[in-house]
């Protein structure tokens, strides 16, 4: 029994340390609070957790740039370069997208991401030429989801315009999206294999931390995707009820993560390394800024 016990321990350490192989990191204003130390240690840790890659969320959050080239949130991505730590950096988000996208139809929808994909490609441009960070990918912030995609017209759409996006850049375009319930996993699973095709990273929310669908039905989902469509792995518990400003507190994995997947994990501020993160936005009694 004790070493059925070990090796059970082992394997669920092993996938812990494969899904912190990459880590999102989502910046808050409230971030800037904290020191350079304080940053150069998280970073430090980071990378002694097995970490290769941090997906930095966004870069522009409405009218908030962080401090641009030589703000805080330029300065502390420096540090993690220091720490070897490779970096996909995310656009330019709309911090009204979910509100925007409900209320437009099909045209509208259309309308709205292009001119959405232009504001990202102006901040990619900007990131290029004034923050000369090396990078290993561009994330766009605006996530897809099967309720707002769920006819057909807005989902061909969107690939003709995430192809041509991509097609603009000079690394590759991760994305994320998450599940409502509104595809059926099959047809869920063939959409985001055909977003891949375009050689852009889909990145797939577990949603085991907003817990909007049951287990159950969230494993049915993971095992329709293609093996190339990464699972994020939501390593935090909602706490806020629904419709409240969110809020969140540090959670363990999800250990079944499907093995054939590329893994990531958010985020890094519910991560045990991240700690001061969430500590500094807690004292400073700022609500998290959750996508969905």
């Amino acid at each position: 029994m004790s070493r059925l016990l070990l090796v059970i321990c082992l394997l669920l350490g092993s996938a812990a340390i494969r899904a912190d192989e990459r880590i999102f990191y989502q910046p808050l204003n409230v971030d800037a609070s904290l020191s350079q130390a304080q940053w150069r240690q998280v970073w430090r840790d980071t990378a002694k957790q097995g970490t290769h890659t941090v997906i930095v969320q966004w870069t522009a959050y409405g009218d908030s740039d962080f401090g641009g080239a030589n703000g805080w949130l330029a300065n502390s991505l420096k540090l993690a370069r220091e720490q070897g730590l490779k970096l996909v950096l995310g656009l330019s988000m709309d911090p009204a997208y979910y509100q925007r996208i409900d209320a437009l139809d099909s045209a509208g929808l259309a309308a709205y991401w292009q001119a959405q994909l232009g504001q990202s490609l102006a901040q990619q441009q900007k990131l290029r030429e004034d923050w000369k960070l090396p990078v290993s990918g561009w994330y766009l912030p605006m996530e897809l989801d099967d309720q707002h995609f769920l006819p057909l017209d807005r989902r061909q759409t969107l690939q003709r315009q995430l192809k041509d996006f991509a097609g603009k850049l000079d690394a590759p375009l991760h994305i994320s999206v998450f599940s409502v319930g509104k595809l059926a996993p099959q047809v869920n699973g063939q959409w985001l294999g055909v977003v891949a095709s375009d050689g852009i990273q889909v990145w797939w929310q577990d949603g085991a931390g907003t817990g909007r669908l049951p287990s159950l039905v969230r494993d049915h989902y993971a095992r329709a995707l293609p093996c190339s469509i990464g699972i994020v792995q939501e390593a935090f518990q909602q706490v806020s009820a629904e419709g409240k400003p969110f809020r969140a507190e540090p959670a363990t994995l999800n250990a079944a993560a499907p093995g054939c997947h590329p893994t990531a994990v958010f985020s890094l501020r519910y991560r045990p390394w991240g700690q001061v993160i969430l500590d500094n936005q807690h004292q400073n009694k700022v609500d998290d800024v959750q996508s969905h």
